[in-house]
């Protein structure tokens, strides 16, 4: 049971136990009480109706509790009536009309809108609005994660985190604006733009409470885009507050024609109108809004309110608490509820007559027997009177609710404006199918980029003059490709335009797209992206073809599965750890210098296992040697060294031979475990923190391309020159390299201190 039903309840308790209550039936009552519950209103209000005429005097409680059941029905003209005897009994408060604006506004709601719910959304989603006023981005402001919002809304949020993915902006960082889209914003969209600068304006000056410069800004705001509702809107609150609600009825009136489904533009006129004292079709306006907002609580409230009033005006201040007539006497002189029924929407001021029911034009609660109809020959059935003139004709109101309109539009109540005002707007439904209108130039709806203002050089990165790729925004408010920014911010912590330092933005490293340029991109530039991409694309394949072109890091001797860490800090450097990640290699070549060729004729391939940046720009990676290479030809890409390669492998040995040398691997092994054993504690500890323990020796010996992992520790620890190790490292027989290490350990051996 509601609220509304229980306190009902409670009150009839009360009721019962009065004298003038003796000819109720409380059997009956109960039996109401639970058709009520069960939802069959109409039972109730036909068992409410058979009490009430076996009364000597209307019972207030009785005619509220009917008239609640015949508004829950539908049948709102039959309800308006019960009300009225209950209001001429004693003045209703606001908090006993709430069942008939909810079931006023519900009829509206499913005939209007077919029973489903109204888009209250202002605008469509559009990639150019703020995501947080919803309206045209002004001054854009692009935060660190990529998306953008106007600079004032950022600051009036003070810096917390992000609306769309609620990150959180950097501490002490000052808004910029971004200023390529800024640019964009203006030349697509001027007029919007100018009008939004001038809209802005007004609500700082609204806010100081100088209320004529502020119109004086919204007025120029809406001459330049009088389609914008929202702005509209605000002009006809500010209108208002300076007590100038005929202009405000204006506005009101311009924005039921542009959003007739929008409850704020009904909110904006029913305001208005209350304002001039025109409370009937205030009363409307605010039916129209709790019908497309149900769960606008205080809406409902100022039509209960309103309601109230109405009701109480009916009736002469004089005959309120008069005698009631007696029953049976002829058309009542007092019960005037025309004013009433014209208050709703015209659609509803009809009488709805339940099927079956009888009418008479006597005054009072009759029954009379009727069989047939609906099937309720044995019940009695209500006979409700009228005043002359009350209702226009006897159409039912489900006939009359069957021609409301549809969901395109509310039908509204045509009446004469005064001050020379023209009439409310009225939006019809269309007789057959219309095609879609174009959006109207200013509307926040759809915006499109005008294509004679679309050129593609707007869109270009100032470094490489190539259409933006993956495009970042700067903190200071600068858009590059993010490759781009990368490569410049190797060389200098600045920003290539402006030179305001990024060094914190570099140490963070927060490299994300900006989202809405690259939504712009996507949408109006789709050919040129994906050429774009195309390049970009055959760029990585070529930096990712690790025999044709591979990036030489010139530095120090490498060898297979020996660690070599390595801190990088030189720009060229950066680049290429940088490209061998992004090509998902994570390889590169490590070679020792050359005077003459700039590097030396082998190496070895390096793996990126782990890479840790610091907030200047240096590196340390962490690699592990792969493959040996020979170099077939020496280049150079963007600054560091290339070279095409190939691949280096140990050859097979079979039969004798291999005898032969897996009992030279077995001595040279046992050689140099010996030769690490005899080392003091404080070198053997320097050697096991940088390259850990001897390998165990390999059961196959050929088993790897590169031969045995012990070898290539022992090469590494061992003290001998580059040129040495590069000799060893070149050979691709592994007996020739065993013999090599034997004769080291000799030599080491034999020059070590006793």
């Amino acid at each position: 049971m509601d609220t509304g039903l229980q306190n009902r309840t409670e009150h009839f308790v009360h009721d019962l136990s009065n004298p003038g209550a003796a000819g109720l039936c409380p059997e009956m009552l109960e039996v109401a009480e639970e058709a009520c519950r069960a939802g069959d209103f109409h039972l109730a209000a036909e068992i409410y109706s058979s009490q009430l005429a076996d009364l000597q005097q209307p019972d207030r409680g009785l005619c509220l509790r009917r008239a609640d059941a015949l508004a829950r029905a539908g049948r709102i003209s039959e309800a308006l009536e019960s009300y009225c005897v209950a209001a001429n009994l004693h003045r209703l408060r606001p908090d006993e009309l709430g069942p008939l604006v909810d079931n006023v506004a519900r009829t509206l709601r499913d005939k209007v809108l077919g029973g489903g719910d109204a888009r209250e959304d202002e605008r469509a989603a559009d990639m150019f609005s703020c995501p947080l006023c919803e309206c045209l981005l002004s001054e854009p402001t692009t935060l660190e994660c990529g998306h953008t919002f106007c600079r004032r809304c950022l600051e009036e949020r003070g810096g917390r985190e992000c609306g769309s993915c609620r990150g959180r902006p950097r501490e002490g960082h000052g808004f910029r604006v971004n200023v390529v889209l800024g640019g964009l914003l203006d030349k697509w969209f001027e007029a919007e733009s100018r009008s939004r600068r001038f809209w802005l304006e007004g609500e700082v000056l609204r806010r100081k409470s100088e209320l004529p410069a502020a119109l004086d800004k919204f007025n120029k705001a809406v001459d330049l885009t009088p389609s914008i509702s929202r702005l509209v809107g605000q002009r006809a609150d500010l209108l208002m507050d300076m007590k100038n609600f005929s202009q405000a009825m204006q506005d009101g009136d311009s924005l039921c024609r542009l959003k007739p489904l929008w409850s704020k533009a009904h909110y904006i006129r029913a305001k208005a109108l209350s304002g001039v004292g025109r409370a009937e079709e205030a009363l409307q306006e605010y039916f129209y809004c709790v019908a497309l907002k149900p769960d606008w609580s205080a809406v409902k409230l100022e039509a209960q309110k309103v309601l109230s009033e109405l009701f109480s005006s009916v009736f002469d201040k004089d005959t309120v608490m008069a005698p009631l007539p007696p029953l049976q006497s002829g058309p009542s002189t007092w019960l005037k509820t025309s004013a009433l029924l014209s208050s709703l929407p015209s659609s509803l001021s009809r009488d709805g007559q339940r099927p079956g029911s009888s009418k008479d034009s006597g005054y009072g609660f009759t029954k009379s027997s009727e069989a047939g109809g609906s099937g309720e020959s044995a019940n009695s059935t209500l006979s409700l009177s009228k005043s002359e003139g009350l209702f226009n004709d006897s159409k039912s109101l489900e006939s009359v609710l069957s021609a409301l309109p549809g969901p395109a539009g509310l039908k509204r109540k045509s009446s004469a404006e005064p001050n020379g005002m023209g009439p409310p707007s009225k939006v019809l439904r269309p007789d057959g199918p219309r095609s879609p209108e174009p959006p109207t130039p200013g509307c926040s709806a759809g915006r499109q980029v005008p294509p004679h203002l679309l050129d593609s050089g707007d869109l270009e990165c100032s470094l490489c003059m190539r259409l933006f790729y993956e495009p970042v925004t700067t903190p200071c408010g600068h858009t590059f490709c993010l490759k781009c920014l990368e490569r410049c911010l190797d060389h200098n912590s600045n920003c290539p335009l402006c030179k305001e330092n990024l060094s914190e933005y570099l140490a963070n490293r927060g490299y994300h797209k900006t989202f809405l340029m690259e939504e712009v991109l996507q949408r109006y530039l789709g050919e040129e992206l994906a050429e774009r991409k195309k390049l970009h694309e055959e760029e990585m394949k070529e930096l990712s073809n690790l025999n044709q072109e591979v990036p030489i890091f010139v530095c120090t001797m490498a060898f297979p599965t020996i660690p070599c860490p390595l801190h990088v800090f030189e720009p060229r450097y950066r680049l290429m750890i940088r490209r061998s990640m992004e090509t998902g290699t994570k390889q590169f070549g490590m070679c020792i210098a050359d005077e003459l060729k700039g590097f030396a004729d082998y190496g070895c391939m390096l793996e990126v296992k782990d890479v840790k940046f610091f907030p200047d720009g240096r590196s340390v990676v962490d690699t592990v040697g792969v493959s040996r290479f020979k170099v077939l030809s020496h280049g150079q890409r963007d600054g560091y060294n290339t070279a095409k390669i190939e691949y280096l492998e140990d050859k097979k040995v079979e039969g004798e031979e291999l005898a032969e040398l897996l009992k030279l691997h077995d001595s040279v092994y046992d050689q140099a475990t010996a030769w690490f054993t005899s080392l003091k504690d404080n070198m053997k500890n320097q050697i096991l923190s940088h390259f850990g323990h001897l390998p165990a020796k390999d059961p196959d010996p050929q088993g790897n391309p590169s031969g045995p992992a012990w070898c290539w520790w022992l090469l590494a620890v061992l003290p001998l020159e580059n040129r040495a190790q590069l000799t060893i490292l070149a050979m691709t027989s592994l007996k020739d390299r065993l013999i090599a290490i034997r004769r080291v350990l000799i030599f080491v051996t034999r020059k070590r201190p006793r």
